[in-house]
């Protein structure tokens, strides 16, 4: 992360997303560098995409990116933007940035590979507590609960910049809607690894992860 010296104007953002994104691309995901093209890949979907200093380390890590883009990130030329561009940048599987986008697309991802027969590819997207504001996100929860999207999971990360919610009450938004939930420290990745891998059959998973306040 320190390679990208652009004019970021989302630095919290990014560091509060490091912890949750090397653990899920180091153990969990089943992707890489050359399966981008698999039907059978697992699907990653940053939803918080402002910010993604941390999402690009860690593609660059696993070899989606060439080490050497990150010097120029922000720059005029450079395919790695303040918002990830799936056409630009490799292994992003969604344009992002405008909030509450990430999950509705998730939701259909998740129904898309269950109509197509696909039963093995797990679909993640990584959101922000800010974004739960958004009603499209409301919308993505209660339908994906009694839908039974089982292959569905969901990390929200809790850096308290929610204008609408209150303290403690993101996993049991989810809960009420018919989803697994678990809460942990998004800096602990054991803990955050358990939390990914806890089994949730017939039901859609989240995760929230609480890390330093934005402000703080």
């Amino acid at each position: 992360m320190g390679l990208m010296t652009g004019d970021e104007k989302h630095g919290p953002a990014a560091t509060s997303t490091l912890d949750v994104l090397w653990v899920l691309y180091d153990r969990v995901l089943r992707v890489g560098p050359e399966r981008r093209d698999d039907p059978a890949r697992d699907r990653f979907l940053l939803s918080k995409g402002h910010g993604p200093m941390a999402y690009y380390a860690v593609l660059a890590a696993k070899g989606f990116v060439p080490v050497d883009w990150l010097p120029d990130f922000g720059s005029y030329d450079s395919p790695l933007g303040h918002h990830p561009d799936r056409v630009l940048v490799p292994g992003a599987e969604i344009g992002s940035g405008s909030l509450g986008h990430g999950l509705p697309i998730a939701v259909g991802t998740a129904l898309g590979l269950r109509a197509q027969g696909r039963p093995d590819p797990a679909v993640w997207v990584l959101i922000g507590d800010a974004e739960l504001d958004e009603g499209s996100n409301h919308e993505a929860i209660a339908f994906a609960g009694p839908a039974g999207l089982d292959r569905l999971h969901t990390v929200v990360i809790d850096n308290s910049s929610a204008s609408h919610a209150l303290p403690g009450g993101i996993a049991a938004r989810f809960e009420a809607a018919g989803w697994s939930a678990v809460t942990v420290d998004g800096r602990d990745h054991e803990a955050l690894y358990a939390a990914f891998t806890a089994p949730h059959p017939g039901r859609p998973h989240v995760v929230v992860a609480r890390v330093e306040p934005k402000n703080a």
